[in-house]
This record gives C-alpha cells, structure tokens and sequence, in this order.
C-alpha cells in the first residue's frame, strides 16, 4: 500500500490500519509510511487522536463502574465480597489489556505527532525558498531597471529612485544569526556571479552609484559632473 492508496480508505478502514500497526515490531514498514506520508500524517494523526481519546474514555469508566461493583458487593456481606474477588481476575486482565493498547495507541500517536512536525518544516521550508527566489528575481529586475536608465543616459523620476532605493531598505534573513541583510548587498554577494568587468561596465557601475545616492526627486544627469574649466582666454582662469 502506497500514500495514494491510504488516501482512498475511509475513516473506519484507516483506524483499522492504524491500530494493526502501532506496535512497531508487528509493523507493515510500507504501510506505516503511507500512514506518515505528508499527504496522509494529520488525518492519520487525528484518527489516532480520536482512538486515543475513546480507549482513555473506557479505562476511566470501567474503573468508575468497578468502583462501584466493588460497593455493591461489600455491602452484601461476605457473599458480595466473594462475588467481587471471583471476578477480580477477569477484571485486572481486561484492564491491563486495555491499558497496554492504549499506551501502544499513547506511543504510535507520538511518533505521528514527530512526523507531522517533520513534515510541517519541510513544507514551511520549501515555500521560504520559493518565497526567497520570488523576492531575488525581484531584486535582480529592479536591479537591471536601474543598470538601464544609467546605460541609456534615462532621466529618473520620483518613482524610479523610490523603487531603486528599495534594493536597499528591504533585508532578508541570512546566515546562523539570521542578520538581516540588505537586497542589494544580496546581489553583490550571493544572488549573482562575480565576474571581472570592462573599463565601460565600471564606469556605467560608477554612473549607477551616482544615481543611486542622489536625493529623492533630483536627477542624476548632471549629478557629479565638474564645472567647465575656461580655457585660452585673457582672464587666467584656466589655472
């Protein structure tokens, strides 16, 4: 039996299953772990909860009624005292069998709970990663807007160097610490490859930090640049 195979039992078919293998030594291995495959563990674990809860259910009222058998019995005199002791025997036995399946049920339902937890990490996980690609694909496009605008010499508006910025204000988590750690300091380290570049890449990389650094609302184009130097003239300027 595989996972998709449990999937299609119904809820008294999966109890049944579930209680002929939760004493690990008589366990079916491919049948427990369609049982804890993550399609299958929470509604196993709830089916197991619910055995769990009627078999505690049973001991505590078969001990309430011995109780009061017991009472019966003694107020009868020494006739109910003997009828309580022949049944003694059979009682305990009942009672012990009972309380073994139910710490099998107590153990079983245990290891589910692990496996559910197990499974609940890995889900989370997978989808911080597929969340962490989102946001690198993410970056590294607001990253080529802005390479554009200084390769083509663009005047950015407002709106521009608000998104550029974000490259900047937005962290994600990284390392042991979980340091938060800036988007674009993502990009320079780890969401692209490292490569040796023109003397055209480096001066457009300058053009760049230039327009990222400049106030909001003000164009880079003429950010940086110097003043006109006045040359052949009588008035010595030039030096």
């Amino acid at each position: 039996m595989d996972a998709a195979d449990l999937a299609q039992l119904n809820d008294g078919e999966l109890e049944e299953l579930l209680t002929s293998n939760i004493h690990p030594p008589a366990r079916d291995p491919e049948a427990w772990a369609a049982i804890i495959h993550p399609d299958n563990v929470a509604r196993s674990r709830a089916i197991m909860m619910t055995v769990h809860d009627r078999t505690a259910s049973v001991l505590r009222r078969r001990k309430t009624e011995r109780d009061e058998f017991r009472t019966q019995c003694f107020a009868r005199g020494e006739a109910g005292k003997r009828e309580w002791f022949e049944t003694q025997a059979e009682s305990e036995a009942l009672r012990r069998r009972t309380a073994n399946f139910h710490q099998r049920v107590q153990r079983a339902l245990s290891e589910l709970v692990k496996a559910q937890r197990s499974a609940n990490r890995a889900q989370n996980q997978g989808r911080a990663l597929e969340q962490r690609e989102t946001l690198r694909k993410l970056a590294v496009a607001v990253q080529h807007h802005q390479a554009v605008h200084a390769r083509e010499g663009g005047i950015a508006d407002q709106s521009d160097y608000e998104l550029w910025q974000l490259l900047d204000r937005l962290t994600v988590p990284v390392g042991a610490a979980q340091e938060p750690t800036s988007l674009r300091t993502m990009l320079d380290i780890y969401w692209t490859d490292v490569e040796s570049i023109t003397d055209t890449e480096l001066r457009r990389t300058q053009a760049e930090r230039v327009m990222r650094s400049a106030p909001a609302g003000q164009s880079a184009t003429f950010s940086g640049v110097p003043r006109a130097r006045h040359v052949h003239n009588d008035k010595g300027l030039a030096s």
